[in-house]
């Protein structure tokens, strides 16, 4: 899958720095730099877009106005300075609100938004046309790759030092995520926070007990701060 993005910036240095992430994310096509929301307007109109990266503070037309003109808004994330306007954003339906300076790893967790389902009738709409549901996945940087990570083959994610180790069946691999970040970003029912230091995928649980859990023959530890919606929310597996 490839979306194809623009990018609505008045701000040469930003418009660059964002243009250079877009390079390093394999799913993201840059196809525009619009100087301002008039020009996006005409690109939006002539051109397939899937992605507005998208700045408020703009001449003739802030971002947020040109967002109320779209008679069929794309994905939207909205690079910003200002905090103010995030509330506004949201209401608004954009997909994440970024400030600057934008940092790659805000900048992977905004676009790997984009990789899960728009909205609810997307999801209706594919099962009337019987289209098969497509594997999730996400992309995380790994040694300064871009690396695909399917979600059904994690087993589970460990908090260390200065990253956290994506552990699946066959490879582990290091990121520089916090692992709350990707316990916001990987929220679905299958994912279970254990510990301050463990994420684990529930269904790749062999056994547990009050104090630990075992994955693929590794013994994870329960915390205590976790350890009573742990036990509700494995006892409603079992």
């Amino acid at each position: 899958m490839t979306l194809r993005c623009i990018i609505v910036e008045d701000e040469p240095l930003a418009a660059e720095i964002l243009a250079e992430y877009i390079g390093q994310t394999p799913f993201l096509q840059l196809t525009h730099i619009c100087n301002d929301a008039i020009q996006a307007l005409d690109v939006v109109r002539q051109h397939p877009v899937d992605v507005i990266f998208l700045d408020i503070n703009l001449p003739k037309l802030s971002g947020l106005e040109f967002l109320k003109t779209l008679l069929h808004q794309p994905r939207v994330i909205v690079t910003s300075a200002y905090h103010e306007f995030a509330v506004q954003g949201f209401d608004l339906h954009v997909t994440d609100y970024l400030l600057k300076p934008i940092e790659f790893s805000r900048f992977s967790k905004a676009v790997n938004k984009l990789l899960q389902p728009h909205r609810q009738s997307d999801q209706t709409s594919a099962a009337k046309n019987s289209v098969p549901p497509i594997r999730p996945y996400y992309f995380f940087m790994v040694n300064k790759r871009s690396v695909k990570i399917y979600l059904d083959e994690i087993l589970f994610i460990e908090s260390l030092k200065d990253s956290v180790s994506i552990v699946t069946k066959t490879k582990a691999y290091n990121t520089h995520y916090q692992l709350g970040e990707l316990e916001e970003l990987m929220r679905s029912d299958n994912f279970l926070r254990i510990h301050r230091s463990f994420l684990v995928a529930v269904d790749k649980i062999e056994s547990f007990s009050a104090a630990e859990v075992e994955i693929a023959g590794r013994v994870l530890p329960i915390g205590r701060s976790h350890k009573l919606y742990v036990m509700d929310r494995l006892g409603r597996q079992s």
